[in-house]
């Protein structure tokens, strides 16, 4: 009887065992899949600051007004459609009761110097 309880003794002491060896080796496993995701969310981390940093030269609106008056483009047209004086007053019908079909702002023609972009 005391060796049969023996045997069962170390057999389950053999189960633990290898129970514990699976989890630590799941766990190095882990780990190292934890680390990797890591240093590629670092990768990318740098990657957007990079990026961020080339979207803010790109954007700078002293750059884009440059370039838009070397494509013969002015801010005349944004002025034009911000100014306050240009809203119908109320009870005033700007549509002269024609329902509204299309409700976005059309600009006018630029001059001929614009370079067909």
């Amino acid at each position: 009887m005391v060796r049969i309880l023996n045997i069962a003794c170390i057999a389950l002491i053999a189960l633990t065992v290898l129970g514990l060896y699976q989890i630590s080796e799941k766990t190095r496993v882990t780990q190292m899949e934890l680390n990797r995701t890591e240093r590629h969310l670092a990768e990318q981390r740098r990657a957007i600051a990079v990026l961020e940093a080339e979207w803010q030269h790109v954007a700078a609106p002293a750059r884009v007004q440059h370039f838009a008056q070397a494509m013969g483009m002015n801010d005349a047209a944004s002025v034009q459609l911000s100014a306050f004086d240009l809203l119908p007053r109320r009870g005033e019908a700007p549509l002269n009761g024609s329902p509204v079909r299309q409700a976005n702002a059309q600009i006018p023609a630029a001059p001929a110097t614009q370079h067909g972009y």
